[in-house]
Order: C-alpha cells, then sequence, then structure tokens
C-alpha cells in the first residue's frame, strides 16, 4: 500500500520535527528567533535533538514525573581527568517534591491571554537528558495544582516562556474549531491523498470564514437576543460567525425570489424567523 500511495510512514515527532527544518530553511540565514511551542507530548528526544540541530528554542510542557537531574559539578582544569566533562548532574530533581514546598516561590505580573495576570511561579536551571543538557524550568502554581514548563533556551526569561505558552491557546482554539465546527478528521474518505485534500479543503473553510468575518461588527455575528441567559459582552466564536454567514447567504437568496414580493407578511415574517435560527 506504501507504494501505491506514494507514502512513507512518519510519526508525529518525525513530521512535526520536518516541519521545523522546513520552517528553518524557508526563513534563511537572516531568521529572527524562532520558538517552537509543544504540548508534553513532543518533549521528547526524537523532536527535540531535530529541533535543537535546527537552532530553535523549544519551550513545552513537563511530565509531572520527568526525569530531571541537576546542572554538572563544574570541576576546574587542573583537577579535570582526562575525558569528556559530565554534561548531566547525579542527582534527581523530583517536580511534585518541590511543587509541596512552601518556599523558593515568586509572584510575577505577566502580559496573558491579552490581559495582565499576577502568577505564583518558581523557577531554576536542570539539566534533562531528551533536551541535551540544559533547560529553564517554570513551574505555576495555582491554589492546589501546579504545571510545570521549559525552554530549551536556559537563558530565556520567565515571561517569554509563560507568554509564549499563553500564546498557543489561540492554535488550540483553531484545532477545536476544524474539529467540531468544520468537522476535520470526520470524513470517510479511502485514499490517504484525499483524505490530505479534505483537510486542506477544511483549512481553507476556516480562512475563507474568518476573512469574511474580520470587519463586521462582533455584535451581527453575536446576536444572543434568544439566549438570555448568555454573556453579552463574549465576543463572537468561529461557530457564530459561520453561522451569521450560512444566514446571510439565505437571506440573500431569499430576498432574489421573484415571488417575494407576492408572500403575505404574516408568512414573510415566518420565513425570517426560520432563516435566523438556521
Amino acid at each position: 500500500m506504501a507504494s501505491y500511495y506514494g507514502w512513507q510512514f512518519r510519526t508525529k515527532l518525525e513530521l512535526a520535527a520536518a516541519q521545523v527544518e522546513w520552517l528553518v530553511r524557508r526563513l534563511g540565514p537572516d531568521r529572527p528567533p524562532v520558538y517552537v511551542v509543544t504540548d508534553g507530548a513532543y518533549a521528547k528526544r526524537p523532536f527535540l535533538k531535530r529541533a535543537a540541530a535546527a537552532g530553535v528554542t523549544v519551550i513545552s510542557r513537563l511530565r509531572c514525573d520527568a526525569a530531571l537531574w541537576t546542572l554538572p559539578v563544574v570541576i576546574p582544569a587542573e583537577k579535570r581527568r582526562p575525558g569528556r566533562p559530565p554534561k548531566y548532574g547525579k542527582e534527581r530533581i523530583h517536580l511534585a517534591e518541590l511543587a509541596g514546598q512552601t518556599s523558593g516561590w515568586q509572584v510575577g505580573l505577566f502580559s496573558l491571554y491579552g490581559r495582565l495576570e499576577a502568577k505564583r511561579y518558581r523557577t531554576f536551571l536542570a539539566t534533562y537528558k531528551p533536551a541535551g543538557g540544559v533547560i529553564r524550568v517554570v513551574m505555576v502554581r495555582q491554589d492546589e495544582e501546579w504545571v510545570a514548563y521549559f525552554s530549551s533556551d536556559s537563558d530565556l526569561a520567565v515571561g517569554t516562556i509563560l507568554e509564549t505558552v499563553a500564546d498557543r491557546s489561540a492554535l488550540e482554539q483553531v484545532f477545536h474549531d476544524v474539529k467540531e465546527v468544520h468537522g476535520a478528521g470526520q470524513q470517510q474518505l479511502r485514499h490517504v491523498w484525499a483524505n490530505v485534500g479534505a483537510w486542506n479543503l477544511i483549512g481553507w473553510w476556516h480562512t475563507l470564514v474568518e476573512l469574511w468575518a474580520w470587519d463586521r461588527k462582533p455584535s451581527r455575528s453575536c446576536d444572543r437576543s434568544d439566549s438570555p441567559w448568555d454573556s453579552r459582552e463574549r465576543r463572537p466564536s468561529h461557530a457564530n460567525r459561520c453561522q451569521e454567514l450560512r444566514r446571510e447567504a439565505l437571506h440573500e437568496e431569499f430576498e432574489a425570489l421573484p415571488s417575494v414580493a407576492g408572500l403575505r407578511p404574516k408568512i414573510l415574517r415566518f420565513i425570517r424567523r426560520l432563516m435566523r435560527r438556521v
């Protein structure tokens, strides 16, 4: 089947690494710093090694049981034994133990999700074998829960790490929209290239809806008069924009009918109410 499709199997980690390498080649040697933000599933050696070789900084979530180690002890040159100096420390760092400590935490103000938020955090350097050396770890605590992130660039500021992670939420919303609103992944196609084409079409569908609604007033796409329990201030979702586009298309088609003028006003009002609920 692979020879029929001209398709070579690769894991998600390999595909992600190939995308990063493609991006670096396209940007060229004078590119700005590139930050790649992933979830914890990509914080593994096959991806991190190739991303480091491409010269990009990876920011990702850390597993609660991530195998972190202390920094290696610096040995003076005159006392150093022959061979390569150690890259990793000898003492294990347990994130859960650090999360239970009351000392070592700080409070900072960061620009997250379009507003300033105060976060309780602690940060330190550690060595992480999947990343091939030293990383910057940032732990964030909210009430009784905590989460840990890391940057492959140990000099990266805490604010940059947290703000970059927060920016990733916009991409997560796009993934949700193309799956839940447009049905990506639900297409029943047998041929692999037909599935690729369907994903490409859905991506354009999502993009064109957003472009259509770009300069429109939010109140037009977010009419919640029939939903008094909902917040009027909430911005329209992608599903709201799709609904407004369908209503406008139906309205234009209805108004273009030659026999509309002869309908009774009661029937016209009923049809317009019906189109609002489409």
